[in-house]
């Protein structure tokens, strides 16, 4: 009886797994920009990751194969975020921009989504120009 709940739960973290590979790929192809897409593909890869290795943890039973995954689930979830951040980090540091849009709220506790669209680009260039005047304006008054 325990081995076919062991049985059936494997197969269900296995095919849960397959899932989230297949939508981290489907995300990776679709979504609009190099960040989102490898979000899409970093996270979905950390959980997929567990499941389908912790499936055939459950099928492996106690055996020498049982470490190796083990020490496969262990090596894999310590450097795969870190895989992201540094990938992430590179983009950032080299110029890669987003051209991602978000909905500006205005006034407090605003339902109904009337706002002003800005892209992140927008908001960044604004805060660029308004420090770069603030620092002009130090300058004069010096």
């Amino acid at each position: 009886m325990l081995e076919q709940v062991l049985y059936v739960l494997s197969w269900i973290m296995l095919t849960v797994g397959g899932f989230f590979v297949l939508v981290g790929g489907i995300g990776a192809l679709r979504l609009p920009n190099f960040y989102t897409r490898m979000h899409a593909a970093s996270v979905t890869d950390t959980i997929a990751t567990f499941l389908v290795l912790g499936g055939l943890l459950l099928q492996a039973g106690l055996t020498i194969a049982t470490v190796k995954l083990i020490a496969i689930l262990v090596f894999l979830l310590l450097t795969g975020p870190t895989a992201s951040y540094a990938l992430a980090n590179a983009a950032l540091l080299s110029g890669v921009k987003s051209n991602a849009t978000f909905r500006k709220v205005n006034g407090k506790g605003s339902k109904s989504g009337a706002g002003q669209e800005t892209s992140v680009n927008q908001e960044t260039d604004a805060s660029q120009e308004t420090s770069a005047s603030q620092e002009n304006n130090e300058e004069q008054s010096k």
